[in-house]
């Protein structure tokens, strides 16, 4: 059956549509996609602001259009961190509703990181062992680790790519400071995966990490899903200390990096490197799946 995946994130609101069914991967169709930065649309009362929300439901209706358009016979929709944590997320709810007759389902913290643990056990199979999942979105950092098909820990930190830059870097605080706050935010948070013992595979997902992994080398998007892409703690340690001396539109300039995400990369970049860090990685392997295709994936299973 066709179907759509609709993904409102902190960043971006995605539309993913697919040709999928039980026991077999899910086909890419057509995706359409729209910057929303939602994550920066939000208030002094961290309500997400009158424009914010217009932009939101225009783009749902939007995305819902297209969807019946390409055949869809369901769509599957759900918001992250921006929505779940805005104080007006009920009316940012009713609004959506009221425009398309879509219903958000806003995912916890924790659902995302299992949902995207999920994924990345169904594209790596039982033969990677003890994995450990690291994503950085727009608003926090989900973190997962296990040996089965649910993790054994699933955790949603602050540290998302576009909060920091929002709360630290465009208002005036140093990249050191920002630096240090990330290490002891997630040094705080570190400890129950840390006890479940070493990764037998350390895999990273979503956009941030994918345009760091291609910046320090890794193939890019047109050599196709299946080239092993990896993002090394050496490279990118170099590339953190190169990007607080580099302009938005320098950073923009790099490979895999879109213009409407340059302004964030440098807090990315910290987080992954605190990652690396206090997970002792020297590598992290990237993953093409990630929430988007675990909401789907436990959709058709349940089905």
């Amino acid at each position: 059956m066709r179907m759509g995946v609709l993904d409102i994130g902190s960043n971006t609101g995605h539309l993913l549509i697919v040709d999928a069914f039980r026991g077999g991967p899910p086909l890419p169709a057509f995706s359409f996609k729209e910057p929303l930065r939602l994550a920066e649309h939000l208030e002094a009362d961290q309500s997400i602001s009158g424009e914010g929300v217009q932009r939101l439901v225009k783009y749902v209706a939007e995305a819902q259009a297209e969807a019946q358009e390409r055949g869809c016979s369901s769509i599957v929709a759900f918001a992250t961190s921006a929505v779940r944590e805005a104080v007006n997320t009920e009316t940012v709810l009713s609004a959506v509703r009221e425009a398309s007759g879509i219903d958000l389902q806003v995912l916890p913290g924790e659902d995302e990181a299992r949902l995207t643990f999920l994924a990345v056990r169904r594209w790596f199979g039982w033969s990677a062992g003890r994995l450990g999942v690291f994503d950085i979105g727009g608003g926090s950092l989900e973190l997962a680790a296990g040996s089965d098909e649910q993790p054994d820990v699933a955790q949603s930190v602050p540290l998302g790519a576009g909060r920091l830059t929002r709360e630290w870097l465009d208002a005036g605080r140093s990249a050191e400071e920002l630096r240090l706050y990330v290490r002891t935010t997630l040094a705080e948070q570190a400890g129950q995966i840390l006890r479940g013992g070493a990764f037998d595979r350390a895999v990273a997902t979503s956009k941030t990490f994918r345009s760091l992994a291609r910046i320090c080398g890794a193939a890019s998007s047109s050599e196709g899903q299946y080239v092993r892409r990896v993002l090394r703690r050496t490279d990118l340690a170099r590339l953190a200390a190169e990007l607080p001396q580099l302009t938005p539109a320098e950073v923009a300039d790099l490979p895999g990096v879109s213009g409407d995400r340059a302004h964030q990369m440098l807090a990315g970049a910290l987080v992954a490197e605190a990652v690396m860090d206090l997970f002792g990685l020297q590598e992290l392997e990237i993953c093409p799946w990630a929430l988007r295709e675990g909401v789907l994936l436990q959709h058709l299973d349940a089905l």
